[in-house]
């Protein structure tokens, strides 16, 4: 099992947001090795840290794969720049992020791919629409249920998009 973080909040081509969550979203079910499970519902939610930028849209997406994390991970960097993410600084603005939260109960600590994601936890942005496709999750590393690590963060401003 794999969980993956889809987040965008710059237009692509005209098109919202939320529509390039939505055509991110086929385009890994398209992905060789990779079967999606189970999508979230999308959020809208303030910057973190807050930063003057436009809402982001949210959601996560459960899978399994055969990949390897480091194959993902190429293979979702690969996808961001097909859909004209640009790499300036940290928590720019982007017309998209893909990030991998957890790869099963891997826990790994490399330059290049921090599992589980270092700061999911700590993230509303990431817990409710994680929530909506693995309700049993429990963090990998610290063995918290994702319950708890929602109470700390039920003050950050998120909402359910109604489609």
């Amino acid at each position: 099992m794999v969980l993956i973080a889809v987040g965008a909040n710059l237009p692509l081509g005209g098109q919202a947001a939320l529509e390039t969550c939505r055509k991110v979203v086929e385009t890994l079910r398209a992905l060789p090795g990779l079967h999606v499970v189970a999508v979230s519902h999308w959020y809208e939610s303030a910057p973190v840290p807050p930063s003057g930028q436009p809402p982001y849209v949210n959601g996560v997406v459960r899978a399994t794969t055969t990949l390897t994390p480091d194959a993902l991970l190429a293979a979702l960097q690969q996808i961001e720049l097909d859909f004209g993410r640009e790499r300036s600084v940290r928590n720019a603005a982007r017309t998209l992020d893909l990030d991998i939260i957890a790869f099963g109960a891997l826990c790994q600590d490399v330059s290049h791919l921090i599992l589980p994601h270092p700061r999911a936890h700590e993230r509303a942005f990431v817990l409710l629409p994680l929530r909506d496709v693995m309700p049993e999750w429990v963090h990998p590393a610290t063995g918290q249920m994702l319950e708890a690590l929602l109470e700390r963060v039920c003050g950050q401003e998120i909402r359910q998009i109604q489609e």
